[in-house]
């Protein structure tokens, strides 16, 4: 029996296929430069206005003035934090909704937004935690211990999307209980959690860029690695077996991959909705279901939809600003609504 590759539409000529990915090809590039653009934007825009020029002076012949202090101390590692974040929450949206088959999967899913919150509400109500860099090791450490938790209800070695979807959703209930169940019982810690829950990257500093950048790159490059094995488990376990695939072994570092790249995102910046839900669809709609495209092109562009509505956010709003997981709910549930309605997304 022949075996169908499940990145390949059925019905595409054999010479169809080059063409298509020579396309596929030149998109990165564009996708790239798009990045370049907002990441410009988002350096030179917001309560402030600095002129280009002046963000080239600010990057390159720093002086220590206040338009340099804006666009080299505040503005870049803000940018750069949405650089990393978008990617990490596009990425993981991507390999979420490949192990689980499910078109709806998100990085809360396996529970980790709940793990990292629990934790975070844990630090600062029993060990008075009160730093931005200590709510992002707390939470980091929160959606690394609930990723296995999951795991191993899920099946371990057995797991399968299903289970591992259910554990996810279970393990989320408790957790929202018990962070709920905290935050009335201690006003301290509701009034630190309001704003790590919103979603931000208000108070993104050079060293908490540093601290998530290595956990960031590793998901990265583990989540770009497991492109091929995943294709292969989408036509099902027993075929992805006979294609060479260990499925139990895709399952387990795939979930680490999302662990590092949703922890780390979540940490830094609390959890931001519709991301790593919506950009793997707006990717697989020009690109298809295979995954060697939909994950580098998903890793350009959710970057691009993240820095987009921070920049939005902070020129809808002068001279204050809205907080960018309030931006991204505001657009992102009418834009996926749309995205669902005119059926254009592969796989749903």
């Amino acid at each position: 029996m022949d075996v169908v590759s499940p990145h390949v539409p059925p019905g595409t000529s054999p010479e169809a296929v080059p063409r298509r990915n020579a396309v596929r090809a030149l998109g990165l590039p564009v996708a790239a430069g798009l990045l370049l653009a907002v990441a410009m934007a988002s350096v030179a825009v917001g309560a402030k206005q600095v002129p280009l020029d002046q963000v080239w002076h600010g990057l390159f012949h720093y002086t220590g003035n206040e338009t340099d202090v804006v666009v080299r101390d505040l503005r870049v590692p803000r940018t750069l934090l949405g650089i990393l974040t978008g990617a990490a929450l596009g990425l993981a949206g991507a390999v979420m909704q490949a192990l689980t088959r499910n078109p709806l999967a998100d990085p809360g899913l396996f529970g980790i937004s709940s793990g990292a919150a629990a934790a975070v509400v844990s630090g600062i109500s029993f060990l008075g935690v009160t730093s931005l860099t200590g709510y992002a090791w707390f939470a980091f450490l929160g959606a690394a211990v609930v990723s296995v938790v999951v795991h191993v209800l899920g099946g371990s070695r057995s797991a399968t999307p299903v289970r591992l979807a259910l554990a996810g959703t279970a393990v989320t209930a408790v957790l929202n209980g018990y962070v709920y169940a905290v935050e009335l019982t201690d006003s301290a810690a509701l009034d630190r959690m309001r704003f790590w829950t919103v979603g931000s990257l208000a108070s993104a500093n050079a060293t908490l860029v540093g601290q998530v950048a290595p956990f960031i790159a590793a998901g990265v490059a583990l989540a770009l690695a497991l492109a091929r094995p995943l294709n292969a488990m989408a036509l099902g376990d027993d075929q992805a077996r006979a294609l060479g695939t260990r499925p139990a072994v895709t399952r387990v570092l795939g979930l680490a991959a999302v662990t590092l790249l949703c922890g780390a995102a979540t940490a830094a910046c609390g959890p931001i909705v519709f991301v790593g839900l919506m950009v793997p669809h707006m990717v697989r709609s020009f690109t298809g279901p295979d995954l060697r495209w939909v994950l580098p092109y998903a890793a350009l562009l959710a970057p691009v939809l993240l820095l987009g509505t921070d920049v939005l956010g902070r020129v809808v709003a002068r001279p204050s600003e809205l907080q960018v997981g309030i931006v991204t709910a505001l657009v992102g549930g009418p834009l996926f609504i749309r995205l669902i309605r005119r059926r254009r997304t592969a796989g749903l």
